[in-house]
């Protein structure tokens, strides 16, 4: 498959290079599309000149720090014009370790739509993590399930590797989270497609260097949203139920 890894930037000089250099002993034929948004530091300096040695690596440069979906749909939409058959999120703070990418990208290649490194299967582990983050993340994550009705572990998860025919299947159009909500989003939509979801479990790595970009804004978002989705559904079935009783009455 024509695969085009997706790295989003703001403020990584100090991981950036590594991460680029692990892909492209990990995944030597994949390109690669980094879209920074606003860095300060010498992030984008970095990404200019591997570029200039590496054609397969691209930097879009973004003046206004738009959120991390914001920051992915811009590159499906770059990857969907130029044809590639997948298309893979990972973050560059190297809490992704690029060895598992190929095998995630076999399973992609099988005809799954949406492979998910997942840290919450049997197989899967968090490092580095206090404790109150990752009781945060798994009641997240289970809180989403339970609304969303998503047989997911990990729906959270920002390693991912989308099929092209799959980003074309639910639309890209009317996205509405852009922190780390995007990602609950854009499992719900495939689900909802009734397209295949596969969890590959990972070892995720807290950051080392660098500043983490979480904050309480972007868990808000992502909980009100998927409060709102849960709703949404629940009176779509309970309208749905009552037309059904009325036809046949």
């Amino acid at each position: 498959m024509r695969t085009l890894i997706v790295v989003p930037t703001h403020n990584e000089a100090a991981n950036v290079a590594e991460v680029l250099d692990r892909l492209r002993e990990h995944v030597p034929t994949a390109d690669i599309l980094v879209i920074d948004d606003a860095s300060t530091d010498a992030t984008r300096d970095i990404v200019r000149t591997l570029a200039r040695d590496e054609p397969a690596l691209r930097l879009v440069e973004r003046d206004t720090k738009n959120g991390l979906g914001d920051a992915y749909l811009h590159a499906f939409r770059i990857g969907l014009d130029e044809g590639y058959d997948a298309l893979v999120e990972i973050d560059a703070d190297l809490s992704h370790d690029p060895a598992i990418l190929p095998t995630m990208l076999d399973v992609a290649a099988r005809g799954i739509n949406l492979v998910i490194g997942s840290r919450y299967v049997p197989g899967g582990t968090v490092v580095g993590w206090p404790r109150r983050r990752t009781w945060l993340s798994r009641w997240g994550n289970r809180y989403a399930a339970i609304v969303l009705g998503l047989a997911i572990n990990d729906a959270t998860a920002g390693y991912r590797v989308y099929r092209a025919d799959t980003l074309r299947s639910i639309s890209l159009e009317g996205i509405q989270a852009g922190g780390y909500g995007f990602q609950v989003e854009m499992t719900y939509r495939t689900v909802r497609k009734g397209l295949s979801v596969v969890e590959i479990p990972i070892r995720f790595q807290d950051r080392v260097a660098g500043d983490s970009k979480m904050s309480r804004g972007i868990v808000l978002e992502a909980f009100l949203l998927v409060t709102r989705w849960g709703l949404a559904d629940l009176f779509t079935l309970r309208r749905r139920r009552r037309a059904y009783r009325d036809a046949v009455a």
